[in-house]
């Protein structure tokens, strides 16, 4: 696509771009260096939420505010003015432009993850032009994918090498496919983030090499694939077992920031808060409650170093867990175990079980609960449910942590 533009500068500081396209019309931009923010991490990064989920957020006065920013005045979904996005990993091939929605993950989309209300208050929070370079991966461990060149090669646990051993495996050629496998998505990440910004001017129309550009912030959002991994953390349900991955995680940041070249980068790292405080887990969640707290206190950790402070920040992204979603959600397992057993008992075959089901709902859940749930989620629990009521208030959560951190800075 060619672009035809004429641009000056006005004596207030503002250019004044016109440019003629098929496709694009240019607005104002003020002189400021391009803002740069990466956001890396797996499938939660990537953002699972549904766009039809954003009108559940309007359902409750207090995310009321985050669904009007979310809009445009005529009511469509915002398209950000002045932030653009460069995606990798969420679709088969990179995504670029205007920030909206649909750059999440695009299977069964269109999705949106943490990043569309991190760009929209960002933008709130500046006059600078902005833009977003995410990495994200489903299915990729800090362990092993996204390893750090400091963290040295990955070394397994002497009980897993017996095992495999007992069980006639090839070890050799198990080692030798860890080695090949390990870092391989830390260095994707690296790649593309240095790719982008050789030519800011590929996606962010209108670029200013004069005014240059900043890099103003990393966020990071992964854990699953580590939380569960009871290989790589043997221990994980006795106190410190996953100090291995509080130790990768400072290697992180500190990779990061010397493969970029920007010594105190400001780091959110995003702590996984699936099911939301462990403190309020029902019964249904008992089982996981002590496994899930010592791995986001080992997720926050690293921001807790001397070198860290006041330019690392933890956001506990159990905070923005949706509580009446999921007392919805409590209440309907309970209906659906007491329907599962009555069917066992009366012998009833699948279609009548369902109708069993269907009627036990009818009569437990009020009709908000039932509205709420089916407005209100779009995905598993592990990608926080596909709500865009959480994923948007992380996301919101996240740029406030940045600000403060820049503020620092």
């Amino acid at each position: 696509m060619k672009f035809f533009c004429a641009m000056r500068r006005r004596r207030n500081g503002f250019f004044i771009v016109s440019c003629s396209s098929a496709l694009a019309a240019w607005s104002v931009l003020e002189a400021k260096p391009l803002q740069v923010y990466i956001l890396a991490g797996q499938s939660n990064m990537q953002g699972h939420a549904h766009v039809r989920t954003i009108e559940h957020i309007a359902m409750d006065p207090a995310t009321k505010p985050i669904w009007q920013e979310m809009h445009q005045a005529d009511g469509s979904l915002k398209v950000c003015e002045r932030v653009w996005i460069s995606s990798l990993g969420t679709s088969e091939k990179e995504q670029v432009g205007k920030l909206t929605t649909g750059f999440g993950a695009d299977q069964r989309g269109p999705k949106i993850g943490p990043e569309f209300t991190f760009g929209i208050y960002m933008e709130k929070s500046t006059d600078a032009p902005i833009l977003l370079i995410k990495t994200s991966w489903g299915g990729k461990s800090l362990h092993t994918d996204f390893r750090p060149p400091s963290a040295g090669p990955y070394v397994f646990e002497p009980t897993q090498l017996v095992q495999w051993k007992t069980q006639g495996k090839d070890v050799d050629a198990l080692l030798a496919e860890k080695k090949q496998q390990t870092g391989v998505f830390y260095r994707m990440m690296i790649e593309h983030v240095k790719s982008v910004l050789e030519n800011p001017l590929r996606v962010v129309p209108g670029y200013d090499a004069k005014e240059g550009y900043e890099l103003s912030g990393f966020v990071w959002l992964q854990g699953w694939n580590d939380l569960v991994d009871g290989g790589a953390y043997p221990q994980r349900d006795k106190p410190g077992g996953y100090d291995a991955y509080s130790t990768s995680m400072a290697h992180f940041i500190r990779d990061v920031r010397k493969d970029l070249s920007a010594p105190k980068l400001p780091f959110v790292i995003g702590v996984l808060g699936v099911g939301g405080p462990t403190e309020k887990y029902g019964p249904d969640q008992q089982r996981y409650k002590l496994i899930h707290q010592q791995f986001r206190d080992a997720m926050a950790a690293p921001a807790s170093l001397p070198e860290f402070k006041g330019n690392v920040v933890a956001v506990r992204t159990e905070q923005f867990w949706d509580a009446e979603l999921q007392a919805a959600i409590n209440k309907d397992n309970a209906i659906k175990r007491e329907a599962d057993q009555a069917a066992k008992q009366q012998k009833l075959e699948p279609a009548e079980a369902k109708k069993l089901l269907d009627e036990k709902r009818l009569a437990g859940l009020n009709e908000r609960e039932r509205s709420i749930m089916e407005k209100g989620i779009s995905n598993f629990e592990f990608h926080y449910l596909g709500s865009a009521k959480i994923l948007g208030g992380i996301g919101k959560g996240f740029a406030e942590a940045m600000i403060e951190l820049n503020k620092k800075k």
